[in-house]
């Protein structure tokens, strides 16, 4: 039988698949609550920013592609609240709006830790390289569009829907080259890290310096670098 047959591919729904089941599982750890999505993804042909908090990261190296995740300001403040919650903080200590800094820094944070996990994922299981850059996060009161096209070669967009544990919704968005993985002999993936130990780290680094918003300058350098 020709080994060609007998490769695996692994191509861009698995990379969605493998993203999406970082997003569960980090927010799940961070919310204390199951963070699940739809069973179907839909094919876009635009990525966008859109209200009320827009969260999005580049990365690039093995392949390339744009994160964006979606909050609607009940989803991004449940989240929030249940977070800090689980980390020791009082409940009236918490911030009130999703306007607030505090917010946008556990956002960004969080959203660092999901692409932190997929990243590790892509090193252990497709045996490659991708960076990411510092999570951008922006309070937003209408749609934006991000355009990668000039980024990518053979760009592939899709967006997933997700629900949190207490019924609100937000979505993810993937940009990224069409490109497949096939896989030449077997090999044995390396273990994972512990999520709660990721999350143990995550919670020692906020408490000695949160996570900084990007400037106003820094946050239109990078947008116009996207072609906005």
């Amino acid at each position: 039988m020709n080994s060609r047959e007998n490769s695996v591919v692994f191509g861009t729904e698995d990379l969605l698949v493998s993203l999406c089941n970082s997003v569960s599982k980090v927010l799940t750890a961070a919310s204390g609550s199951n963070i699940h999505h739809s069973a179907m993804v839909q094919r876009i042909t635009k990525t966008c920013l859109k209200p009320d908090i827009g969260c999005f990261v580049l990365f690039d190296g093995g392949f390339s592609g744009l994160v964006i995740i979606n909050f609607s300001s009940s989803a991004a403040m449940e989240l929030y609240e249940r977070y800090m919650l689980n980390m020791g903080m009082a409940r009236d200590d918490l911030a009130r709006s999703h306007t607030t800094d505090e917010v946008g820094n556990v956002m960004g944070e969080l959203m660092n830790q999901i692409v932190g996990d997929f990243t590790g994922k892509v090193r252990r299981e497709l045996q490659t390289h991708i960076t990411q850059n510092q999570p951008k996060m922006l309070v937003l009161n209408k749609q934006v569009m991000l355009s990668v096209d000039t980024h990518l070669d053979q760009p592939e967009a899709r967006r997933v829907t997700f629900y949190t544990g207490g019924g609100n919704i937000f979505y993810l968005e993937l940009a990224v080259d069409r490109t497949e993985f096939i896989k030449l002999h077997d090999f044995d993936a390396q273990e994972a890290q512990d999520a709660d130990a990721l999350f143990d780290q995550a919670g020692r680094e906020q408490a000695e310096a949160s996570p900084q918003e990007a400037s106003g300058n820094e946050t239109d350098d990078l947008l116009n670098s996207l072609g906005m």
